[in-house]
């Protein structure tokens, strides 16, 4: 048997409508609201999940 890292990535996502006069103003915006906490993702904007094994570490009787 040999020991795999597996990276487990969870997939979160909301839309949410803002007024600005270019589209990189309104992902600053939107930036800036969601790290003062306006925005909180959580269970209820689950889209996807994915797993990725990477690479084959050594024999666990290796180490």
């Amino acid at each position: 048997m040999k020991d795999y890292d597996v990276t487990i990535t969870e997939t979160l996502e909301m839309t949410v409508t803002v007024n600005a006069a270019s589209r990189m103003e309104a992902e600053q915006l939107v930036n800036e609201q969601w790290k003062k906490g306006d925005y909180i993702l959580d269970a209820d904007h689950f889209t996807g999940v994915n797993f990725k094994a990477r690479g084959q570490n050594r024999d666990r009787g290796d180490r």
